[in-house]
């Protein structure tokens, strides 16, 4: 899709999290290089999980919805202690585990039309490089071989120490109290950590110069990061909850390893999910699965929910939140049903109105991918929309709906391709009509009920409608309704 005509072009400034600043990407190279750091696949994947991914899925689509190049590679940490927890318990081999969730992650992914990585590399798969990389650390004396496995060594670098949390060596020695003497198995400082642990009895391993083991958490982005992109990347970043430990310990390494500075031009950080206003968390049962939510209120109107919020600011999932991505998500949707679909669309650069709306949310994304604008001014297009179908102002609605294809549908990602839209109307327009006839009774029902002032008799129809898997609204016309999913 082409940008309309007249629109603004600004450059892209993005959140910095070692500068704290926002700064411009530079786009004037042959692409731009993004690695987002993945899933470990112990269990089903969580609303945290669509969180990152659809905040990188968004800067993706925003940088080639201006004709910038892009390579984007996100990880699975298919190996972890936590797998092989998992896996004890269940009594299955690590690998059939990690696989079954990784595909449960894929499938959930396309679900939110996230787009497809360009590569998906995977720690199992990356052993030798792994491997190649601490050999080097340890030649340089970044590293050092102890009882149960290898570490690097903070004190080599103490320069590079809090490059995205602030902190200082200082400040952690301050706070350790006891602990740094403490060091046990020959780690020689508790902020040391491990590159290589050596297997414990029974548990997956590899073979290498520092005894049979596997990697720790740290070194494999570093690895996978040279593999696809060399010494440097242009952005790098994942949940803000990876800040520390994880992307410091990144930094150590690759600086360390290719006397190359900086590793990552540019850390990208998106913030994280409280659950009705508490940290989310299996031990309070607020725990939502990415599968659970969109079958609780499908996929579109679930990322709805995550874009609608910029993505560095925490997210509060309730039922408020979901009821009003319902609510504008199926607007969204039906207003360009009744438009005509997606085929009617066409250029909108001769409306001011569309172009003033396009150039405030060029600005917005622009500005470290304020989505809030963008939502705000898509809202504003559909209000314009439902005005022209109700006025039967074809241009004026067919401009609308490319407008939405775009800016909804390619950057936003909350439209379905055409054909998949085709699908869902037909499939709901025959759901639609095996119903109406009783939905249609049920509404005339409630309205009398609640001429007489029989709230509780009107509330009890709204939830029998509900449960058809309709959605009205109360008008001063009347109530209309429409199918949950649209």
């Amino acid at each position: 899709m082409t940008i309309g005509i007249g629109c603004l072009h600004v450059p892209l400034r993005l959140f910095n999290t070692s500068s704290r600043t926002k700064q411009e990407i530079d786009v004037s190279g042959e692409e731009v290089t993004i690695y987002a750091c993945g899933i470990t696949p112990y269990s089903p994947s969580h609303i945290g999980h669509a969180r990152q991914a659809i905040a990188f899925d968004t800067l993706v689509r925003w940088l080639r919805f201006q004709d910038v190049r892009v390579r984007y590679v996100t990880n699975f940490t298919d190996i972890s202690d936590t797998i092989i927890d998992a896996s004890n318990e269940e009594g299955v081999d690590f690998l059939e585990l990690a696989n079954r969730h990784i595909s449960d992650y894929r499938i959930s992914m396309n679900r939110l039309n996230v787009l497809d990585a360009d590569a998906y590399p995977r720690v199992t798969e990356s052993i030798e490089g792994i491997i190649s990389m601490i050999e080097t650390l340890i030649e340089k004396g970044h590293a050092y071989s102890a009882e149960d496995g290898v570490y690097f060594e903070i004190d080599t670098a103490p320069e590079k120490y809090g490059r995205l949390t602030g902190q200082t060596l200082e400040m952690v020695r301050s706070g350790a109290g006891g602990r740094v003497a403490s060091t046990g198995a020959g780690k020689r400082d508790h902020r040391d950590f491990a590159l290589w642990k050596i297997a414990k009895q029974g548990e997956p391993s590899w073979d290498s110069p520092f005894g049979k083991g596997r990697p720790g958490w740290h070194i494999e982005c570093s690895a996978m990061v040279h593999e696809h992109f060399g010494h440097q990347v242009d952005i790098h970043g994942g949940g803000s909850d990876l800040m520390f430990p994880h992307h410091e310990a990144e930094i150590f390494q690759s600086e360390c390893c290719f006397d190359t500075e900086p590793f990552a031009r540019h850390w990208m950080h998106n913030g994280m999910i409280n659950v009705d206003g508490e940290k989310m968390s299996k031990s309070l049962g607020n725990f939502w699965t990415v599968s659970e939510a969109i079958d609780a209120v499908g996929p579109m109107v679930l990322r709805y929910a995550l874009v609608n919020a910029p993505y560095r600011q925490p997210i509060d999932f309730n039922q408020v939140l979901l009821d009003d991505a319902e609510k504008n998500h199926g607007r969204l949707i039906e207003s360009i049903i009744s438009a005509g679909g997606l085929d009617v669309a066409r250029q909108w650069g001769d409306i001011e109105s569309l172009k003033n709306a396009e150039n405030s949310l060029i600005r917005g994304m622009d500005d470290d991918l304020n989505t809030r604008v963008a939502i705000a001014e898509m809202q504003s297009v559909v209000k314009m929309l439902r005005q022209a179908n109700s006025a039967q102002d074809l241009l004026v609605a067919s401009a609308c709906v490319g407008w939405l294809s775009a800016y909804a549908g390619d950057v936003l990602g909350l439209l379905p391709d055409e054909e998949s839209f085709q699908r869902m109307i037909g499939h709901a327009s025959e759901r639609r009509d095996g119903i109406r006839e009783k939905v249609e009774s049920l509404i005339a029902m409630r309205e009398e009920a609640r001429s007489q002032r029989n709230w509780a008799e009107a509330d009890r129809i709204r939830d029998e409608i509900t449960d058809l898997g309709v959605v009205i609204e109360d008008r001063d016309s009347g109530a209309i309704w429409r199918m949950k999913d649209l």
